[in-house]
């Protein structure tokens, strides 16, 4: 059997050796998730209520052990891996709202009545990414098992520690056996099963928007449902009319948080020509003053990469050619280090157009309003996007003209569990998290009753 080696990114030691599942091995967690999900879906809406919030009570009860788990494995901070943990706690809880509100329709028609009613989709498989193991693993399982499914998760393949003891914590909190499966692997075997087994009905994947694209060729064979979160090349727009300092003060952590290992990230930081040397400056404070540094030491903002490859990933893109403007710090010795890095190229170079997926920001000086929503859509991807200004007006017309599924006015937030999240162009198809999540896995079922 195939495994792999946990190495924790902050000093190199050996975490944990995780077995992989083989082809045979998912077939037969597919089928086990078969069985469980028609036994699930007869339950009453509110006894699958009562399962999802024992789900997150076991959750809740085990938040200081997952949270060790994530900074030991993916080098997360571990305030940051507290508050993810919670968010797992928290989108479970919310979603348990959900069962006894899958409300269908009564349309008016002559001759009868006309309802509607939310089906399950039957099993459904979710691959998650290694920057964000836990939470994005939530905005799956979550609502899929609240519409009545099983779920069987794939964790990356770097980081599967908490994705493992999420799937422990369903069964202690007595979740059907078979319901919510974790199943290490390589993409390319249990991955490509969900693709290719017809008991999968959906596959909700989030990843790079290459294989984003495989998948959802593969998933087009049997008219198969996806979901995909894709990558990211997202604008902090800045106009001369913000609150510069502010502006600056927070400019870091729009795009350095989680080591700049988000598809979120603000990589591209516009500035408007007339204040850009006064942005700098503020920017360079700011960015001095990030703590790189032992993730577990509680003031520490910033972690080291998730492995010693991907640091060489995000090394390669700064090439000789490249202006580097300035750098933070971060700690020598053995560890996926790299110190934020802030670089100031042409539009449209590599690294001003390309995801790099680590501390490196891009910054580019823009005209007006006009040239600021042309260079922020001047990129394949659509996410997410912040844009600093005191006009009203403007931040209606920019967020309305900028191509991106998470817009924030005045602040960087992204991601709320209670609104929808999603991207537009090549960062995605679907929309995650919400009031609405739950019905993204179902079918909508129309059934005419005959009165005459």
């Amino acid at each position: 059997m195939m495994s792999y080696t946990v190495i924790n990114p902050a000093d190199g030691t050996v975490v944990r050796e995780v077995a992989h599942l083989d082809l045979a091995d998912t077939d037969a967690a597919i089928a086990r998730a078969a069985t469980a999900q028609r036994t699930w879906a007869r339950l009453a809406p509110a006894d699958r209520a009562r399962s999802l919030r024992r789900f997150a009570d076991a959750v809740d009860g085990d938040l200081e052990h997952l949270a060790g788990l994530e900074t030991a494995n993916s080098g997360h901070p571990i305030t940051q891996s507290r508050w993810e943990a919670g968010h797992v706690r928290d989108v479970l809880e919310y979603y348990a709202g959900s069962p006894e509100r899958l409300i269908g329709q009564q349309i008016p028609v002559a001759g009868g009545l006309d309802v509607t009613f939310h089906e399950p989709l039957g099993v459904v498989g979710v691959i998650t990414p290694w920057n964000f193991p836990m939470t994005i693993a939530s905005w799956g399982f979550a609502p899929a098992l609240a519409a009545g499914n099983a779920v069987l998760l794939k964790p990356a393949e770097w980081t599967p520690l908490t994705s493992i003891r999420l799937g422990e914590l369903a069964l202690e909190a007595g979740l059907p056996e078979g319901l919510f499966q974790v199943l290490p692997g390589r993409g390319s075997v249990v991955g490509d099963r969900f693709v290719t087994h017809p008991e999968v009905r959906k596959v909700v994947f989030t990843g790079s928007t290459a294989v984003g694209k495989r998948i959802m060729a593969g998933c087009a064979e049997q008219v198969k449902r996806v979901t995909l979160e894709l990558g990211g090349k997202s604008a902090n727009i800045v106009f001369a009319d913000a609150d510069i300092e502010q502006a600056a003060a927070t400019a870091p952590y729009s795009v350095f948080d989680n080591a700049g290992q988000d598809c979120c990230a603000r990589s591209r930081l516009l500035v408007q020509r007339s204040v850009y040397d006064r942005f700098m400056e503020g920017f360079e404070r700011a960015v001095q003053g990030v703590r790189v540094g032992d993730p577990t030491d509680e003031s520490t903002e910033v972690g080291p990469l998730v492995t010693l490859a991907h640091r060489e990933s995000v090394a390669a893109f700064l090439t000789e050619d490249v202006p580097v403007a300035f750098r933070g710090t971060a700690p020598e010795g053995p560890g996926a280090w790299f110190a934020p890095t802030v670089v100031t190229p042409e539009r449209g170079s590599r690294i001003a157009t390309e995801e790099v997926f680590g501390p490196v920001v891009a910054v580019l000086p823009f005209e007006d309003e006009a040239d600021a929503i042309a260079l922020a859509n001047a990129t394949d991807y659509g996410l997410s996007g912040s844009i600093w200004t005191r006009d009203l007006a403007r931040g209606i017309r920019v967020a309305r003209g900028v191509e991106g599924g998470n817009l924030s006015v005045n602040s960087h937030s992204s991601v709320r569990y209670t609104t929808p999240f999603g991207g537009f162009k090549q960062s995605g198809i679907g929309r995650e998290l919400g009031p609405d999540a739950p019905l993204h896995f179902t079918e909508t079922k129309n059934v005419f009753f005959a009165a005459e």
